[in-house]
């Protein structure tokens, strides 16, 4: 972003540790329900007692984690856009950036919808199921890709209501759609016998309910009043900066997902043992990002509300706070791990093989989340910032450190790979760390002194 104007004022924004964990703990809890919606259908399809109808909820659950989470740039780049017209005090701007991802949303979402013959057509060969269970898939598919334009404007509503701050509404509308979701899901499957087309209408009416229920906070939140000049709304410039601080994040995700998607690659390779072994052990690493994630949260409302306040104080201290709070959170984590992770991983598989592998390469799951606590922070401060281009970039430069470090490491084997993807973390949160340094001066409009 810009400087501001050399006479822009300095607005006060609070952050206190209090501010950063209020903001942080109801998101950490949202991001602990996202795998609810795959457990419910899981599980009320088992009650069938159809291996196929269970591999296709399976199967389904990972295509649409890959195609939505590609498009997570949406609550995002919104989250990131809101915090600073509510730095600068900008009510009519807040309404503006809302109704701009909506658009994005409807527009991205019916895409998706229209190529839905050439997403099916190119997905499930690849994912290599039994003609039953390819069949079975392809019913879910057919149904839950018009949820598509709703589970996009879910995350722009969501990336809204975290840049204005307000997390805890943002966690009762994910327990809302995961509650309609569980009560239709048993209705549709087991009450009306609809089988896996009941689990797939019930995940997208609960996408469309949660639609319907966050268009009402944010009219709420605005009196009723969410009218926003058409110009102002596809303003060219304001547009233009929108779309490209989304394609930078988008870019950046997939560069993340290529990233895991090449170490469960490089696990297969070495073995079903090897494979299932990293499998639950990358569940470990996946479950403290959820609750670095909640602290990233905090970074990026109280980063882009201080941006959009041109005070560099607030910033500096919200930095710094968010900072502090996730490394303790992922020393804690990484202590659990050490001396509980035996414990987990007994409860997660029985096979002897793969515990004792496990337990083989438990230390090095143990200390991702300390690897990856900058890179969890900064990812928040930058999308706050909205330094996309240079979170895109360091992203670039740390993928290349991984796939540089697994080369030399390949004589290592496993132990080589999970060295690389520690690399990875640590280049990651190095390198946003020190370009922060960079990129802070220009940020902000004159010289400010004054305690945050």
């Amino acid at each position: 972003m810009p400087a501001a104007s050399i006479d822009a004022p300095i607005r006060p924004v609070p952050v206190s540790h209090r501010i950063v964990i209020g903001i942080a703990a109801p998101m950490t809890l949202a991001h602990l329900s996202t795998p609810l919606l795959g457990l419910v259908d899981t599980a009320v399809i088992g009650q069938i007692g159809s291996e196929a109808l269970l591999g296709a909820v399976a199967l389904n659950a990972l295509l649409f984690d890959f195609l939505f989470w590609g498009f997570g740039f949406l609550r995002m780049g919104t989250a990131g856009l809101t915090a600073q017209a509510v730095g600068a005090d900008d009510r009519l701007e807040q309404r503006a950036v809302f109704l701009r991802a909506l658009v994005m949303a409807a527009v991205l979402g019916l895409a998706m919808v229209a190529l839905q013959r050439a997403i099916a057509a190119v997905a499930f060969p690849l994912l290599g199921a039994s003609p039953e269970v390819t069949h079975a898939a392809e019913i879910y598919f057919a149904i839950r890709i018009w949820s598509a334009p709703f589970a996009f404007a879910n995350y722009a509503v969501l990336g809204w209501l975290i840049g204005l701050g307000r997390t805890t509404t943002g966690l009762l509308l994910q327990i809302g759609i995961n509650v309609v979701n569980i009560l239709l899901c048993i209705l549709f499957t087991l009450g009306m016998g609809w089988g896996v087309a009941g689990t797939a209408w019930a995940t997208t009416l609960a996408e469309t309910t949660g639609v319907v229920a966050g268009l009402a906070v944010v009219v709420a939140h605005f009196g009723g009043n969410l009218g926003v000049p058409r110009s102002l709304v596809f303003d060219r410039a304001k547009f233009v900066r929108m779309i490209a601080i989304n394609r930078d994040i988008m870019l950046r995700t997939f560069a993340l997902l290529a990233a895991f998607v090449f170490f469960g690659r490089q696990g297969a390779l070495a073995g079903d043992v090897t494979l299932a072994a990293n499998a639950i052990l990358n569940n470990f690493f996946l479950v403290g990002g959820y609750f670095l994630d909640g602290i990233a949260t905090a970074a990026e409302q109280l980063s882009g509300r201080s941006i959009g306040a041109n005070n560099r104080p607030s910033f500096e201290k919200a930095v710094r706070y968010s900072v502090i709070w996730s490394l303790g959170l992922a020393i804690g984590m990484s202590a659990v791990l050490f001396a509980a992770g035996g414990a987990f991983i007994d409860f997660m598989t029985t096979s002897a093989s793969v515990r004792e592998l496990a337990r083989q390469f438990l230390p090095y799951a143990a200390v991702t989340p300390i690897a990856g606590a900058l890179a969890f922070t900064f990812d928040g401060v930058y999308v706050g910032a909205t330094w996309n281009a240079a979170m895109r970039n360091l992203m670039a430069v740390a993928l290349a450190c991984y796939f540089g470090l697994w080369w030399l490491l390949q004589p290592l084997g496993n132990h080589g790979l999970w060295l690389a993807l520690i690399g990875f973390l640590v280049a990651r949160g190095a390198g946003q760390g020190l370009a922060y340094f960079r990129l802070l001066p220009g940020s902000f409009s004159g010289i400010q002194t004054k305690a945050a």
